[in-house]
């Protein structure tokens, strides 16, 4: 039997999330299928936790706009759901001279962006913001935050279920077809079942590529490829030695080893960049060595053996080392780029994804044009 359905969300991470709750919120029947057994237990909950300004990304950029668009949402609606956070703010710095030019860079960028807040900072008053810290110079982003991204979630999930809307965990996609009464897809899991609907959000995060290309219909063409970049954290034994977050001037696939703090004070550093085939989420202790060497690059005084291996992320790159035509920015299809009407697939949805996850829905609601 077929169960007719308006409006699927496959992926019940913050994106997915985001995205189900706004299509209830609108009026629209909603049944948001996840293959795990709760909210957030990929991508989303394997990350730093932190609200990013917009500065980095190139501008024009759906990272640049969503992200800065994101970022006040995202404190509009932690601040109206009681979900905890903190502007603890951000410095970027120059470890030598050499780095300066690039560090000045980031701020042309930035502004191109519309990050307006950011402060040039050097001599007496960068040693008064980060007394542990050795650098040149920096840019102090007041408006970088830090969240509790689990209770961010269950507020969505709360919204959801509020407006109607349902979420059927243990439900893996394992087939679809595109029919001209609609998407049919086939749901494994302990009660496999057969839905149909008119819109279809693909919010899969790492597996958003395999879910397009188990849906007969979807054009092969249109589905770019997809590279693991592995991010690992170590996490800092002993006294918080920073007053904001602190990170190096980027490098290549990522934003550098940098430190971030949770809301409850743990000091972590990453993520770094190691390309990998597969999603596995060991850290390899190993990789501590050269997070001393990139760290002690602007905190010479951490001390050998004070860091444990924290954690790991995968993510869901669209160009590789050697990169790709697809470059580094969000790809969010719709109808008029596949051609399938009322589907939109969301791929290489990695940081920001999280802070721009408010406004990764308004762009799937304005894709669509249902709200």
């Amino acid at each position: 039997m077929v169960n007719q359905v308006e409006c699927i969300v496959v992926g019940a991470g913050c994106v997915g999330l985001a995205a189900a709750q706004r299509l209830a919120q609108s009026g629209r029947e909603v049944v948001l299928l996840e293959k795990s057994a709760g909210i957030g237990t990929g991508i989303s909950s394997r990350n730093s936790e932190v609200i990013h300004a917009g500065i980095y990304y190139p501008k024009n950029s759906l990272k640049a706009q969503l992200c800065v668009r994101g970022k006040d949402l995202l404190y509009d609606f932690c601040k109206k759901n009681a979900v905890e956070y903190q502007r603890i703010g951000k410095m970027i710095v120059a470890t030598t001279e050499g780095e300066i030019p690039s560090l000045q860079e980031i701020g042309k960028r930035a502004r191109a962006n519309g990050v307006q807040d950011l402060e040039w900072v050097e001599g007496a008053r960068l040693k008064n913001l980060e007394p542990n810290v050795r650098a040149v110079a920096a840019w102090f982003s007041p408006s970088t935050g830090i969240f509790n991204s689990h209770s961010y979630m269950l507020s969505l999930q709360g919204k959801l279920e509020a407006n109607g809307g349902m979420i059927a965990f243990f439900s893996p996609v394992k087939s679809g077809e595109v029919t001209n009464r609609g998407i049919v897809i086939e749901t494994g899991g302990e009660t496999p079942t057969t839905l149909s609907c008119d819109i279809l959000i693909n919010a899969a995060g790492l597996g958003a590529q395999d879910l397009s290309q188990s849906i007969l219909g979807v054009p092969p063409a249109s589905i770019p490829p997809l590279y693991f970049a592995r991010g690992n954290y170590f996490t800092l034994t002993g006294k918080n030695p920073f007053n904001h977050l602190v990170y190096p001037v980027p490098v290549p696939g990522g934003l550098g080893t940098h430190s971030s703090i949770d809301l409850g004070g743990q000091v972590k550093f990453g993520p770094d960049v190691e390309w990998v085939t597969n999603v596995e989420y060991t850290v390899d202790p190993e990789r501590r060595k050269k997070f001393y060497t990139d760290i002690r690059r602007y905190w010479p005084d951490l001390e050998d053996d004070a860091l444990q291996p924290g954690y790991a992320g995968i993510r869901p790159k669209l160009s590789g080392p050697k990169s790709s035509k697809y470059g580094s920015d969000f790809v969010i299809q719709g109808p008029d780029l596949h051609g399938v009407k009322g589907m939109v697939n969301l791929y290489g949805i990695e940081s920001p994804g999280l802070t721009s996850s408010l406004a990764i829905a308004e762009e799937i609601i304005k894709m669509l044009d249902v709200d």
